[in-house]
């Protein structure tokens, strides 16, 4: 999902951040985020992220936990162990099994854009 594979920054294990978060391009998280969190490619959550805020991005992999709304443009996919709190707009979605999701989706060919 990511362009040419290309990883931009990484927020590790271990990590507390406060704040929000925006980068222009795919970033992974393995650590804590309290806020937004803004991406301009590809977002993946390893399985011991914890996400609380929005998120707008363009692709998403989720393993960890997020609490807040996710507005992808294309497709987000939920892996096994990972947890959703919140609403979820996106035009393709992916739940593998294991996933727990409370909240609302919402399908479309267009997105919400960034206020």
């Amino acid at each position: 999902m990511t362009k040419e594979g290309k990883i931009d920054s990484v927020i590790g294990k271990g990590t507390a951040i406060n704040g929000d978060i925006n980068v222009n391009g795919s970033t992974k998280i393995d650590g804590t985020v309290k806020g937004n969190v803004s991406v301009k490619e590809c977002l993946i959550l390893g399985q011991d992220a914890i996400i609380k805020g929005g998120i707008h991005c363009k692709s998403a992999i989720i393993g960890g936990k997020i609490e807040g709304n996710i507005n992808v443009k294309e497709l987000v996919e939920f892996q096994s162990g990972a947890k959703m709190l919140g609403d979820v707009v996106c035009r393709g979605l992916i739940v593998e099994e294991g996933v727990f999701f409370e909240g609302n989706c919402k399908m479309s060919q267009r997105t919400e854009e960034k206020q």
